[in-house]
Order: C-alpha cells, then sequence, then structure tokens
C-alpha cells in the first residue's frame, strides 16, 4: 500500500496459541482496500474454543463494519452490545485494536484493553498523544500519526507483555522492556516478518517453549517503494516486439524476464549478450540466463508456477516460528519469489499475447493460455499481499 510521499508498507503477523490448547484466543483480521488496509487484533477472553469464538467475531465485526464505511463509535457500540460482559471479572470479553493505514499513510488507531502499541522511528520510540473517549460506558484511546519511511510500528497481544509471568520473570516482560527491545533490534531494512519472529523467539524463550498465554505480534513497517516490471511473451506478432521492450525498459525499478522466446526477444532489441547458465540449481526448475541490464532472467511457465506455490505458500498461517514461511534456494523461482516477496511494492507486468502451443491444455478452452492463467493467479496472490500489481498486453 503507498502513500503519496513514495512509501508503502510490509505487513506481518502470528500468532501462538496458549500451551495445551488447540485454538488460539487471538485473532487477527486484515483486509485490504483499494485506499486503505483495516487491521483488527482481537483478544478473546481467557483461551481455548471460547477465547478464539469471542475473538473471532469481534474482529469480524469491527473488520466488516469498518469496510462497509461504519465510523468507530458505529463499530465499538456494535461490539460492545453483541458481547457479553464476564459476571465475575465485570470485563468484556474481548479486547482490541483497530488500525486504519490510509494510502497516503495517515493512520488511525483505537484500542481497548490491549496494550499500547509501539512506534520506532530511527531507532527511538515515539510517543503518539492519545484522545480518551467514552463509547457506551467503555473506555476507548484514540490515536492519530503518519507513517514515514523506516517506522516499524508493532502491536502486540497481553501474551506478549505477560510473557515468563511468575516463572522467569516476576512481572513479565512488561511493555516497557519490549519497548528497549525493539529500540535495540531496530533496523530499517528488516521485513515485518523478521521482526514478529524475533519477538515472538524471545517470548517463547522467556516461556520456555510453552506459551502461558495466547501471544499475538503485529508489525507494519513502512519502507520505500520498489518498483519491478516483469516481461514474459512474446508479443502477439514480431512487428510488436520493439515497441514491447521499449516499454518494458522504460521504468527505473528491477527488470524480470520470464521465457525463452520473450530472452531472445529482449536480447535482439536491445542488442545485448543471452548467455545461459546451464547449472541446474534445482532439477525440477529450469536453470537461469543472464543480460546486462536484466535483473532476471527464467524459464516461463515452469518458473512462473512454482512462484505462485511458493507465494501461497508464503500467505498460509505458520504454525512453527522455528520453521522459514518459504525455504529459499539458488534456482530460478526462488530467486524470483525473493524479489517478489521482499524486493517489490510495485509491479508491472507486460504479457505477451501470441499462444505458445505448448502451453495449452486440450481441455481449456481454445485460445486460453496456460500461461496467462498462471500470471493471473500471480497477480491476484501479490495484491492479496498489499502489492500494487499493473497489467499490460503486448
Amino acid at each position: 500500500m503507498v502513500n503519496n510521499m513514495g512509501c508503502c508498507i510490509d505487513v506481518f503477523y502470528h500468532s501462538l496459541k496458549k500451551s495445551g490448547e488447540e485454538l488460539c484466543g487471538d485473532m487477527v483480521n486484515l483486509i485490504r482496500l483499494p485506499d486503505s488496509t483495516i487491521i483488527v487484533l482481537a483478544d478473546g477472553l481467557g483461551s481455548g474454543v471460547k477465547a478464539n469464538i469471542l475473538a473471532t467475531l469481534t474482529s469480524k465485526i469491527a473488520g466488516t463494519m469498518l469496510k462497509e464505511g461504519a465510523d468507530i463509535y458505529e463499530t465499538v457500540d456494535t461490539i460492545v452490545k453483541t458481547l457479553p460482559v464476564c459476571k465475575v471479572r465485570n470485563i468484556a470479553y474481548s479486547t482490541f485494536t483497530i488500525i486504519k493505514i490510509n494510502e497516503d499513510g495517515t493512520v488511525y488507531m483505537a484500542e481497548y484493553d490491549n496494550p499500547p502499541f509501539f512506534l520506532i522511528r530511527n531507532g527511538v520510540h515515539l510517543d503518539i498523544p492519545k484522545k480518551d473517549v467514552i463509547i457506551n460506558d467503555k473506555k476507548v484511546s484514540e490515536y492519530s500519526f503518519t507513517l514515514v519511511e523506516g517506522d516499524i510500528f508493532t502491536v502486540v497481544s497481553d501474551g506478549v507483555t505477560h510473557a515468563g509471568l511468575g516463572d522467569i520473570l516476576d512481572l513479565g516482560w512488561t511493555w516497557e522492556n519490549i519497548k528497549i527491545y525493539l529500540q535495540k533490534i531496530y533496523d530499517p531494512g528488516k521485513t515485518a516478518e523478521e521482526v514478529v519472529k524475533s519477538i515472538l523467539d524471545v517470548c517463547m524463550a522467556f516461556d520456555e517453549g510453552k506459551p502461558g498465554d495466547d501471544t499475538t505480534a503485529l508489525v507494519i513497517r513502512a519502507k520505500k517503494e520498489q518498483h519491478v516490471d516483469l516481461f514474459t511473451g512474446p508479443p502477439k506478432g514480431p512487428s510488436h516486439d520493439s515497441d514491447a521492450i521499449k516499454n518494458f525498459m522504460k521504468g527505473n525499478g528491477k527488470k524480470i524476464i520470464c521465457g525463452g522466446t520473450a530472452a531472445n526477444i529482449a536480447s535482439r532489441e536491445l542488442h545485448k549478450t543471452l548467455k545461459v547458465n546451464m547449472e541446474y540449481k534445482d532439477k525440477s526448475i529450469p536453470p537461469t540466463a543472464k543480460m546486462e541490464g536484466i535483473n532476471l532472467i527464467t524459464e516461463g511457465v515452469l518458473t512462473l508456477s512454482r512462484t505462485v506455490e511458493m507465494i501461497k505458500n508464503y500467505s498460509k498461517p505458520i504454525e512453527d516460528m522455528n520453521s522459514s514461511k518459504i525455504k529459499l534456494a539458488e534456482d530460478g523461482a526462488s530467486k524470483l519469489t525473493e524479489i517478489l516477496l521482499n524486493e517489490c511494492s510495485h509491479l508491472t507486468l507486460w504479457v505477451g499475447k501470441a499462444v505458445n502451443p505448448a502451453h495449452q491444455n486440450p481441455d481449456f478452452p481454445q485460445g486460453l493460455s496456460i500461461k496467462l492463467n498462471i500470471i493471473l493467479e500471480l497477480k491476484d496472490q501479490l495484491e492479496l499481499l498489499g502489492k500494487k500489481v499493473f497489467l499490460y498486453y503486448v
């Protein structure tokens, strides 16, 4: 997601369920809209199935209402009226943090009984003024601020602040110590996933591998726009080759070519030598090639298909923080996946309309290219991750 200052956001979150429970009582609902991103972190009272249901209900109500245009007052009022109050403790059955990040980088937040958020800028925590409002007898804290490039914005459930409580630490990790830790590990080059893993690794260490409560970390990283152009062809006819390559090369971002025919067209039009790397890094993935001025050249359909699989895997919830979301190697699909996930906020796809007979499935309607289906799926998957994807046919 992009703002007017050429800044976009990288979002990652993960939850650890309380030791001995089958379900996590924390729930995150992430909604991507054309001009904003809405994130709700809800923490159900207690743990297990009941907490999971309550947190899920809270996050879905809030996310759906905000998506449909309701304001925070209507949303909180609905949540409060919908969820019961514990008669024993006289507290709500679910706490929550609501975040709305607009395309210009402005942020609106509402917190109800969750730990305060952390905003680290240039290695220093910023104290953002809050406004407390009463909605249906509940005190909700509101915040407004603007993200800038390099900011690390973190929200946690109380399982993080209470990590190690009573065993290793008398008072748990505590909010203040987490703030010190986040300032210490600050690095504008770190991905949101790396920061989440760092936080939860500490929690697991304090809890000796058995979380004493549902534990969630959500990190939003503001970073510079990163543009990538990807050409996969060939164009519908040879007469379009020259214009296709000129348009592809116009931008200042990284250049990727997928497909042998597309690479040969680029080599001819750019008067550059194409050198194929005959060393197979993965026998199931064709080798890459090199050309001056192009960052990555891969084979077409097989490589793109494997890339889509890797990105789909990345999008799935992870159960074990010790295992990577994706295992990247030196093959073409791994290199392409790494660029699209970690070095790309804006992707422009230049797709040739010529249909390769080798990419046709006899069961498909005539003229429907397998490669085009893969490209469309790649576009969908990257947009789910908040990337801006533009598709041009050549």
